[in-house]
């Protein structure tokens, strides 16, 4: 049975809102960026979205190829994305 991407969502909710103790992780970037504005209200800001992405990529692509002991179309599948599109963003953030 394959799901989508909003079950993904709700489970993954589900696991930050209650399992963690903590918001859901749409609310958790919410509150980080804020923290950056406010951080930086007094400093030019640029290329914000890349580094949020960068930030938060990486650690999912290191979760994801450690779940599936590194069988990238397993982390492919899991992601959806090709395998070709994994390749590229594993050797992006060094993690190939």
């Amino acid at each position: 049975m394959t799901l989508d991407a909003s079950h993904h969502q709700g489970i993954l909710d589900h696991y930050v809102a209650h399992e963690a103790g903590r918001e859901p992780l749409r609310d958790c970037v919410r509150e980080a960026v804020e923290h950056y504005f406010a951080q930086m209200s007094d400093h030019d800001i640029s290329g914000l979205y890349q580094m949020v992405i960068s930030e938060t990529e990486q650690p999912l692509l290191e979760t994801v190829m450690l779940q599936t002991r590194g069988n990238q179309s397993k982390a492919a599948q899991i992601l959806g994305i090709s395998r070709s599109t994994l390749r590229k963003k594993l050797a992006q953030y060094d993690l190939d």
